[in-house]
């Protein structure tokens, strides 16, 4: 790696950590000595990149930091190219125009020598097998999680039973073969996973759930981690 190259992934490093980073980690994960990061860290400090911390504690980047628009690696471009290329296989109209959309400005503004990594990238998403069936309007579900709306659904379940639920959703997962629609629910007071195609209709609500942006998620994600916590240890018993 050119150490113009390592400079820049040590930004990137830093950008994407919550928690500060010590010269350790960096030295494995950029596969060099820590004298090496130690004279990186020294050397962009220099050129007034605010970056906080001290060997042995660790390295922040501070928050309102950030690089020009589209500095990206080919790595990078290939990991964006790949994600791309998965959405377009999807259910979501509006998404997977979104990504034709980002295909078509990275191309276009990236240097001429990125060029081939954008265009004919060495890593393709598999197709989706058979069409991804919702009965209802995914960009509509989308906004309900954005703006933290409660949503009235009509399902029908895999046991062939239909009910209308009040839910408040967290997060819209795609699968190979299905979307799925992951939501608290007020008549079972737990968290519920709706498939797309079992959804008869749905409506969002003027009620928001009055969580503040992030918790919800953050209670499913604890929610989620106990029920895998217990089912290790019940194939352990």
């Amino acid at each position: 790696m050119r150490p113009t190259d390592r400079l820049f992934q040590i930004i990137q490093i830093l950008r994407r950590s919550t928690q500060p980073t010590t010269a350790a980690a960096l030295a494995e994960e950029l596969e060099v000595s820590k004298r090496t990061v130690y004279r990186d860290i020294a050397q962009l400090i220099g050129q007034r990149i605010p970056i906080e911390g001290e060997a042995g504690f660790g390295y922040v980047l501070a928050s309102d930091y950030d690089l020009p628009p589209l500095m990206f690696t080919p790595d990078e471009i290939e990991a964006i190219m790949l994600g791309a290329q998965w959405v377009i296989g999807r259910s979501d109209p509006d998404l997977s125009k979104a990504a034709r959309d980002v295909m078509a400005k990275i191309a276009a503004v990236i240097p001429e020598h990125l060029h081939p990594f954008a265009e004919v990238p060495s890593v393709g998403a598999k197709p989706a097998i058979g069409e991804q069936v919702s009965g209802v309007d995914t960009t509509m579900l989308r906004s309900a999680i954005r703006h933290g709306r409660k949503l009235s659904l009509h399902y029908h379940s895999e046991a062939c039973q239909d009910s209308t639920r009040t839910v408040w959703p967290v997060l819209l997962g795609y699968s190979d073969s299905h979307c799925l629609l992951i939501a608290w629910c007020e008549l079972r007071k737990d968290f519920r996973h709706f498939r797309g195609e079992r959804i008869m209709g749905a409506e969002m609500l003027d009620e928001s759930h009055g969580l503040h942006a992030g918790e919800l998620r953050r209670r499913y994600r604890l929610w989620r981690e106990a029920r895998l916590t217990a089912s290790r240890l019940a194939e352990s018993a």
